[in-house]
């Protein structure tokens, strides 16, 4: 700390130094040519003869992130994201006094040059300056050059210095941002209606987890944070829209791990007229375009899984998928006592007074998500744990869900929507018992959505993806951290 301070120290008096000489250290607007990027692109294969015979000028600007001084000469690198580009400041070519200023310069500054595309001794493509302009002076030191910046918490705390530091880090976000215009684009081209729903909203609904609770003083009433845009998202389709979909923040007051943050985004799509099996049909074409557009395959590499993104994928009911995982027969899903034993040599921890499903669940998640690789569906799921989802025709205790897995990890949800008011209705009283009995995660009862089901809403399928977690499996992240710019993390300790 004392050496940064001292840095910093330095730096200030450099400051004080280029406005001395005239220079204003944080300028304005200053118009480039090119985008080291694309300018890379455009003449990084040209030869030494090329550059000669050819003069090209650019204007260029960027961060420095390396310098070396030699008497009346100086090589810097400049950075714009990921891309790098030398240039060459010389005393004859800028004058003295821009030289002058370029002795001021450090590690972080930005400046913008304009010069001549040259290739030095060692057939480095390098921009020989003719003019310099100071765009804005760094008063902190960048991290150590040949480590890097690896410290996790400073990394996640200090995202801006983290792109500076690994340059890597930007195609994460770039991946992010094509799935997204990926995403949209195949939703329009099936005419899908991307809308905006409250993010504020007087009753939580459309998922079982415990909100963020605010206060709206105007109005004296509190309001939650979304935890899930489902319900007015169905609200649209009694409406009469029949294809919408929204792409959105969503917040949950849980826990944070490596795949959970409690700020997280989320596509949510519903389809009037479809069942949960066309929809697990559109999310196999969805994923394989994804990945084909993207990454240029269909099969990717995923924490060393090689991962087949080609439809068919895998189904398997939910109950068929613990008696497949373990070693029970069929009177374990069947029966209270000998779930829960199971439960107890499993080590899980389980209430005493939970439920059969419930139990069930405790097993299936410790034993039978970690095994679903490959892209699989998980089906049929109980209607204790599916309070939005239409009850199976053939077994009104199971319900038209799936549950899309991959590398052992959840990343989609989706089902036939269940638009029975009465039955919901049930369903809500159902939960707001377990809410009264302690159990904060348990749905809200919401008055007005059972009046919109009341107006009639068609047979409707829906789904929920985790963007976030999309983009860990094709940016090949262990972490939700890594593909979150900023994600929640305690507060900084005071030095």
């Amino acid at each position: 700390m004392e050496e940064q301070n001292e840095q910093r120290a330095q730096r200030l008096h450099k400051l004080q130094t280029l406005r001395q000489l005239g220079v204003q250290p944080y300028g304005g607007r200053f118009e480039i040519t090119h985008n080291l990027e694309p300018l890379l692109a455009e003449h990084g294969a040209k030869t030494k003869a090329d550059l000669e015979h050819h003069e090209i000028l650019v204007r260029v600007a960027g961060r420095i992130v390396a310098l070396r001084r030699f008497g009346k000469a100086a090589f810097a690198v400049l950075q714009e994201g990921p891309a790098r580009l030398q240039v060459y400041l010389k005393q004859d070519l800028l004058g003295a006094s821009a030289y002058r200023v370029s002795q001021e310069l450090d590690l972080g500054d930005w400046i913008g040059v304009e010069g001549r595309l040259f290739r030095t001794k060692t057939e480095e493509l390098t921009v020989e300056v003719r003019s310099l302009t100071v765009l804005a002076k760094g008063l902190r030191p960048l991290p150590e050059k040949w480590h890097g910046l690896t410290d996790v918490e400073t990394r996640y705390r200090q995202r801006y210095v983290d792109l500076i530091a690994n340059p890597h880090i930007h195609q994460i976000f770039r991946i992010r941002s094509r799935i997204i215009a990926g995403i949209r684009a195949f939703l329009t081209a099936r005419n899908f209606l991307e809308v905006e729903t409250p993010m504020m909203q007087p009753i939580p609904g459309g998922a079982t987890a415990r909100p963020f609770v605010t206060h709206h003083n105007a109005l004296n009433m509190n309001l939650y944070l979304r935890v899930a845009p489902e319900l007015y998202l169905k609200r649209l389709i009694v409406g009469g829209l029949g294809r919408v979909f929204e792409i959105n923040r969503n917040f949950r007051n849980e826990g944070i791990s490596t795949i959970h943050n409690p700020e997280f985004t989320m596509l949510e799509f519903y389809q009037a007229y479809a069942d949960y099996h066309d929809l697990m049909a559109l999310t196999e074409e969805l994923f394989l375009q994804l990945a084909t557009e993207i990454l240029g395959t269909g099969t990717i590499t995923y924490q060393g899984h090689t991962l087949d993104l080609h439809p068919p994928w895998r189904r398997l009911s939910y109950y068929e998928a613990i008696l497949t995982y373990n070693a029970f027969d069929q009177s374990l899903i069947e029966s209270r006592p000998k779930a829960y034993a199971a439960a107890q040599q499993l080590g899980l921890e389980v209430a005493e007074d939970a439920s059969l499903v419930e139990t069930l669940n405790a097993i299936f998640e410790e034993t039978v998500e970690p095994h679903l690789i490959q892209p699989t569906f998980i089906t049929d799921y109980p209607t204790e744990l599916s309070p939005l989802s239409r009850r199976k025709d053939s077994n009104p205790a199971l319900t038209d869900r799936f549950e899309l897995y991959i590398a052992g990890r959840e990343l989609a949800n989706g089902f036939s929507e269940l638009n029975d008011p009465l039955d919901q209705r049930e369903r809500f009283e159902a939960q707001a018992a377990r809410r009264r009995a302690g159990d904060e995660e348990a749905h809200y009862l919401d008055e007005d959505f059972l009046r919109a089901l009341e107006y009639g809403m068609p047979p409707t399928a829906g789904e929920g993806i985790g963007i976030d977690r999309l983009v860990m499996l094709f940016t090949n992240q262990s972490s939700i951290r890594e593909v979150i710019l900023f994600p929640l993390l305690r507060p900084e300790k005071s030095t």
